[in-house]
């Protein structure tokens, strides 16, 4: 019996989230023992400060006009913290719905005081499950809101940045970290698309290995199946960096437009590539069923051959094996050996003519 491998995540269910008014808050996701943790990151270009804390209020004290918070909640089944931080910050309930909702597609939604936005985080685990994480951003006046399920993300590049002051990130307001944010999940699109491919292509080379594994047709539907996931995060965040690319707000100011406009290319790149490694991986069946398809044809070959050699053999066999009294060739002297000469130069006269026609 195959035992079949899953490298995906399991998808959370939302049935607890059906049949409720709009604007309600009902965490739907994966982890729902994961403590609400914040990560505050205050800066200017000439300061910086960072700390952590399990109380949302320590975050409020952060308002200064010429400065820039990024506020990190990991977390999300206390939607009683979410919710307090979303009073104090003023946001829509039906953006507090969609935070603590991790089924929810990309998107961005512009409001007069601040934007939101939903994306999603792609990396391989160590155990090489594809994580597929859902991450809310909100956009306001010299701040940046991020709500994730549990701790570990793709914005370590981003921190580090941060608290050396490497390029501008320090001397740009919200709407650049916003940019530096996406610009990091964007870019672990790439590495997953890469690895992807990686393992596409070895799949390839068992699928023509000489003696195919009994697994490789349920490994290529997880590859089927990972390529959709992957898809199905990229695709609408690239719409989503599209609407943004085209805004006219004054959260965003042209020169980070620049910056967006860049970050678009390189969505159309991630899609494309995808794309390519989805036909691929659509691919990869037919090409598993023609091998296995051209293997037993080769076998039937052999036999084919082996047989065709066999009738004449077995119908001269036949012919003198019959218990006639008058069989003149059965009295002579030489009959047994002339009849095993001919044999013979009639197997080598059916090979060389298979050979001739190039069927060995």
């Amino acid at each position: 019996m195959v035992k079949r491998t899953r490298y995906l995540s399991k998808r959370p269910k939302s049935n607890q989230a059906l049949h409720q008014a709009p604007g309600t808050v009902t965490y739907v996701g994966r982890k729902e023992q994961v403590e609400t943790l914040l990560e505050v990151i205050d800066y200017n270009a000439d300061n910086y400060e960072r700390f952590t804390s399990k109380n949302p209020e320590d975050a409020f004290q952060f308002e200064e006009e010429d400065r820039t918070t990024w506020i990190n909640i990991d977390g999300l089944s206390n939607t009683k913290e979410i919710e307090k931080i979303g009073k104090y910050y003023d946001l829509h309930p039906l953006i507090i719905e969609d935070i603590v909702n991790t089924n929810q597609r990309p998107k961005i939604d512009e409001y007069k005081d601040y934007f939101f936005i939903v994306a999603k985080m792609l990396y391989f685990r160590e155990d090489g499950r594809l994580e597929n994480e859902h991450i809310s951003m909100v956009l306001g006046k010299n701040y940046v809101l991020t709500f994730q399920e549990a701790g570990g993300d793709v914005f370590n590049g981003v921190r580090e940045r941060l608290s050396q002051a490497k390029g501008r990130i320090r001397s740009r307001g919200a709407d650049y970290l916003v940019f530096a944010l996406l610009d990091a999940i964007v870019d672990h699109y790439f590495i997953v698309v890469d690895d992807m491919s990686d393992k596409i292509e070895a799949m390839e080379e068992r699928v023509f290995d000489a003696q195919p594994k009994d697994d490789t047709i349920l490994e290529i539907q997880e590859l089927k199946r990972t390529m959709l996931r992957i898809r199905r995060a990229v695709n609408p965040l690239r719409e989503v960096v599209s609407r943004i690319e085209k805004v006219d707000h004054d959260l965003i100011q042209e020169q980070t437009l620049n910056y967006i406009r860049d970050l678009y290319d390189h969505m159309l790149q991630v899609s494309e590539n995808i794309e390519i490694y989805r036909e691929m991986t659509w691919g990869l069946m037919d090409m598993y069923m023609t091998t296995i398809s051209n293997k037993m044809n080769e076998v039937m070959k052999v036999l084919t051959i082996m047989a065709s050699i066999f009738i004449p053999l077995t119908f001269l066999a036949g012919i003198y094996g019959m218990n006639f009294e008058y069989m003149p060739e059965l009295g002579y002297k030489y009959s047994y050996p002339v009849l095993l000469i001919a044999m013979f130069f009639l197997i080598i006269g059916m090979l060389f003519y298979f050979r001739r026609k190039r069927w060995l």
